[in-house]
């Protein structure tokens, strides 16, 4: 049940596939289509451990009904949206419940289990958001073409509402002993901090013409973040308690999965237009090849978790910064003419490491912080996961198009420039999971 209503926030890799034809449904212009994204990863990533801490305060099942049917209905109004503002206010909408749905879903389904099958579990959850996002581009390559752009949201309010319906089955909250005061201010500071962030990392990209936006959203991500820490060091109970991060391998374990899914995300980016150009796929078969990064965290995944019982948590991290690594090497060693099968290896090696490192991650943060928090531990790890992917939206293309427009100038043609560029920016991401490995073993984790 869990999992039917977490697969439709990773199904919406489908959107993706579908921004040819919301442009051009709506006459946009190509870069217009980045605020569909920006609408719907700030508002989920800016609420998520506001809902989690809710969560531990109210029930995780409580969250997760309101998720789920608060999803159901956000699809139907993205799919029937008149214009591109009415798609944007409804892609916020859509934001609000999958921030409801990811901030509790892990602490809902480790709560159903022994707390020895803990790892097992969250090995399934990992795997069921690599199953969605490996399916997502192939039923969207299925249906859009057949009933356009709001196929993407269609096919995804039934999956919402029959986990709406399902989840009364499952056991009730129990009440908590006495009623806890909720951290509004720290709540407030933190999304105002994350969304400021958000917005002047999407600025830099734009920063040589228009600094101001990027000064004024940067000024109050500073201002809100050192509220947020001088309001959770002074209230009782804050949203989430900063000193767990006085450890140096947990704030590190945090910083790396963020690193991971920053550098990951270069093959959603960066990996279509490679196809596009030399590639010579159906649009389909691309999609196929798209799959192998997500289905390797889908493989991974229960293999962490047995793994995990042998092999100490922060060497599994160690395996799977590492694999990735070398996965994203292999991916920025491609040339004109592209080896498919290689580059499919390599893409499913990248996606295995990511598997890897989430599992024992997940395993650590929620085994570091008391089950009464466990809403805040589950929608740390996904908070960080969506900060490091929206952060490597901005900062790959960035690299890429410095790169590419550099070898230009220098007089190489358009496909070698851009072979350039996306070879430069792979290597570059590549060095972020090999940083981790070197600091976790200089910090012991390769000990058993």
């Amino acid at each position: 049940m869990v999992a039917l209503g977490t697969l439709v926030v990773p199904f919406d890799s489908s959107v993706n596939f579908a921004f040819p034809f919301i442009t051009r449904a709506f006459g946009l212009p190509i870069p217009a289509i980045q605020w569909v994204v920006i609408a719907y990863t700030l508002t989920y990533a800016a609420l998520m451990l506001v809902f989690g801490r809710v969560g531990d305060m109210l029930g995780y099942r409580r969250i997760f009904l309101a998720g789920s049917l608060w999803s159901a209905v956000a699809f139907v109004l993205c799919a029937l949206a008149p214009s591109y503002s009415a798609l944007l206010v409804a892609r916020v909408l859509q934001g609000v419940g999958a921030a409801l749905v990811l901030s509790c879903g892990p602490a809902l389904a480790t709560s159903l289990h022994p707390e020895l099958a803990r790892t097992r579990i969250l090995g399934i959850y990992t795997m069921v958001i690599g199953i969605g996002g490996a399916l997502g581009p192939l039923i969207a390559g299925l249906l859009v073409p057949l009933i356009d752009w709001p196929a993407v949201f269609w096919f995804r309010a039934p999956l919402a509402l029959s986990a709406f319906l399902l989840a009364w089955l499952l056991p009730a909250d129990t009440r908590p002993a006495h009623r806890e005061k909720f951290d509004a201010a720290g709540g407030a500071l933190l999304v105002l901090a994350i969304s400021a962030m958000l917005l002047a990392l999407n600025q830099l990209q734009h920063i040589a013409s228009d600094r101001l936006r990027f000064a004024v959203a940067a000024f109050a991500c500073v201002v809100a973040t050192g509220g947020f820490i001088m309001q959770e060091r002074r209230t009782e109970r804050p949203i989430i308690d900063l000193r767990y991060f006085k450890d140096i391998d947990f704030s590190l374990l945090n910083a790396g999965h963020a690193a991971l899914n920053l550098a990951g995300f270069s093959v959603l980016l960066l990996v279509p237009f490679y196809l596009s150009r030399l590639g010579e796929l159906t649009a389909f078969a691309t999609g196929l090849l798209l799959a192998c990064s997500p289905a390797g965290t889908a493989l991974a995944a229960p293999l962490a978790a047995r793994l995990a019982a042998r092999i100490a948590p922060r060497l599994l991290a160690l395996l799977g910064a590492a694999s990735m690594a070398v996965g994203q090497v292999l991916i920025g060693g491609a040339d004109a003419t592209p080896n498919i099968p290689i580059l499919a290896a390599a893409m499913a090696l990248q996606g295995f490491g990511v598997g890897l490192f989430q599992v024992a991650y997940f395993d650590i943060v929620t085994g570091s912080i008391p089950r009464s928090d466990r809403g805040v531990a589950g929608s740390l790890v996904m908070m960080t996961r969506t900060l490091g992917t929206v952060t490597g939206a901005t900062v790959l293309m960035l690299l890429f198009q410095t790169w590419r427009n550099a070898a230009l100038a220098s007089g190489l043609e358009e496909v070698p420039a851009f072979l350039a560029g996306f070879n430069f920016t792979f290597r570059l991401a590549a060095t972020l999971p090999t940083l981790v490995v070197l600091l976790g073993l200089a910090r012991g984790w390769g000990r058993r």
